[in-house]
């Protein structure tokens, strides 16, 4: 016969077992209580082992920088079909983010250029600004439009360009979305009276265009056409003085029958190109100034001022004269051509 025995009850009981008499001790009975075991965990911790060479990192949950985010949502803006063109085809966001920095660049690091009478820029409405024309490559006119939005704090110049800047696909493209615009009588009344700072360089091609002989001296600004468009818009004219430009690609000679083969005005031969090919092309790091002149009024002339040839001349001839001038002092006071 088997006998079971509770052994819960914290008591002893006897049995027999083979004729004998057994007796049961609990486990956990008086004198042989269960020892109570610290739980070490609670006084010590493991202690933590870095990883070789490790360093300890916050998680990145700061939100996103300005740039990050301007960069977004330009792209989508771009991707969405979401962003403004004006009716010249000027797309002022792609102009801040993929026309400007690269030219700014140019603008502080190669040619490190200066500006003088940066208050003669209105803060509002509109100016034409006239300027003498170098380069062989018309870089002054893009180092102009830089200088006039950094100093003014964002404005832009609506420069007037010339047939064949329009001609050219990729660059036509460029210049329509930059802000640039055909140099007519319309176009450049329009902007005025939309309260738009206007860039025009009347000496054109052969301004750009002049042999290195002729370096700072100013050809002839035409039958004063933008002059006419000042006076009926109402708005002062600046002019504009660029140093610095004439000696970024001395032009030596010209071969025209490669510039009638690709219709162009001429075809420059420098001292690095075309022999250099198209490490000839880049320009000489020559140092710049350009200084805004006082501005010249012509609300003052009244409606009908515009229909006067001989007052339309006159004020040519200032606007000409102040230019050249400007010139020739500045460059009195230059001592190095990559110095300034």
């Amino acid at each position: 016969m088997t006998r079971y025995f509770d052994l819960d009850d914290g008591g002893s009981e006897a049995g027999t077992v083979g004729g004998a008499e057994a007796q049961v001790i609990p486990l956990h009975g008086p004198g042989r209580e269960k020892p109570e075991v610290e739980d070490v965990r609670e006084q010590q911790e493991a202690p933590v082992v870095a990883f070789p060479g490790g360093v300890d990192r916050p998680a990145p949950d700061e939100p996103l920088s300005a740039a990050a985010r301007s960069a977004l949502g330009f792209i989508r803006g771009r991707l969405t079909g979401d962003y403004t063109v004006d009716e010249f085809g000027f797309d002022p966001e792609l102009t801040e983010a993929l026309f400007l920095p690269p030219l700014r660049a140019l603008y502080k690091k190669w040619f490190r250029v200066d500006t003088y009478g940066v208050e003669n820029l209105p803060a509002t409405g509109g100016a034409l600004l006239v300027s003498n024309h170098s380069g062989t490559i018309p870089l002054d006119s893009l180092m102009t439009a830089v200088a006039v939005h950094d100093e003014t704090g964002g404005r832009h110049l609506r420069g007037l360009g010339a047939d064949l800047v329009f001609q050219v696909p990729l660059v036509g493209s460029f210049a329509r979305k930059s802000g640039q615009t055909l140099a007519c009588h319309a176009d450049a009344e329009r902007l005025l009276r939309k309260g738009e700072l206007v860039g025009v360089w009347p000496e054109g091609f052969k301004g750009v265009g002049k042999p290195f002989a002729s370096r700072y001296k100013l050809q002839r600004f035409g039958r004063g056409g933008f002059v006419s468009a000042a006076l009926k818009a109402g708005v002062p004219i600046i002019p504009v003085s660029v140093i610095g430009a004439e000696e970024i690609y001395p032009k030596l000679g010209d071969i025209k029958v490669l510039a009638r083969m690709l219709g162009l005005p001429y075809f420059p031969v420098t001292p690095f190109f075309p022999m250099m090919g198209l490490l000839g092309a880049v320009p000489l790091p020559t140092k710049w100034s350009i200084e805004f002149g006082t501005p010249i009024a012509t609300d003052s002339f009244g409606p009908d001022a515009v229909d006067d040839p001989m007052l339309v001349f006159q004020v040519t001839d200032q606007v000409r004269e102040s230019i050249q001038q400007t010139l020739y002092q500045r460059l009195s006071q230059r001592k190095s051509v990559f110095r300034g």
